[in-house]
């Protein structure tokens, strides 16, 4: 079946995830990757109608949305980002998520990339 991919990368969203306290009280910056294999999306290229396929910035809006609501682990981030974009797009028919946390607190180390978690379907 073909399929088009529809992708976000770099998405700076300032948000208050993390174990430790100070984390969740001050936050930090963290950085968002979404590609979605989204096979109504052909018919977009088609007729060159954003109806048919997903508006970039509704995403990004649903990623932020997803983002405010303060979790422990990336993984549950990740998870429920995956949630809310299935919940609009149930077409989607693969996708992948990477979020990173450039800034972490790692003690005793300054990381280039910071921690990140993928999760793929």
């Amino acid at each position: 079946m073909e399929c088009m991919e529809i992708s976000l990368e770099g998405l700076n969203i300032y948000a208050r995830h993390g174990v430790m306290e100070q984390e969740r009280k001050v936050g930090n910056r963290f950085v968002v990757d979404i590609s979605l294999s989204y096979p109504p999306a052909l018919e977009a290229a088609r007729t060159d109608t954003l109806d048919s396929t997903i508006n970039y910035a509704e995403l990004a809006a649903i990623i932020k949305e997803t983002m405010e609501t303060p979790s422990f682990l990336l993984e549950n981030v990740a998870l429920r980002i995956r949630q809310a974009v299935m919940s609009r797009w149930p077409e989607t028919s693969a996708g992948k998520i990477t979020v990173r946390k450039p800034a972490a607190p790692i003690g005793g180390f300054r990381t280039d990339g910071g921690p990140s978690v993928t999760l793929s379907w």
